[in-house]
């Protein structure tokens, strides 16, 4: 089970967390699609925001990976976050 954030984590410390949690992953390829989306929308994201984002980091990278790249259909609560990261890759 993922490790749940601090009660009242304030939100510069959140977004701190998720960025390191989003440079160091298990799999090199979602190190560097992570990282680029992290650097461009990590700031901009509202607190909802930041929680969905926190529960995508908790997935497996496996898994991560092949929603990302269109091997396997995400669930829909990530549509949204996959289609961002995804537009995200083919800009860079």
């Amino acid at each position: 089970m993922p490790e749940l954030p601090p009660a009242h984590e304030p939100v510069a410390h959140r977004r701190k967390r998720l960025y390191m949690r989003s440079i160091r992953r298990g799999i090199k390829e979602m190190d560097l699609i992570l990282t680029a989306y992290a650097d461009v929308h990590l700031a901009e994201m509202s607190e909802d925001d930041l929680t969905l984002y926190d529960a995508f980091l908790g997935e497996n990278d496996h898994d991560l990976y092949q929603w990302v790249t269109g091997q396997v259909l995400a669930p829909e609560r990530y549509a949204d976050l996959i289609a961002g990261i995804k537009a995200q890759v083919n800009a860079a």
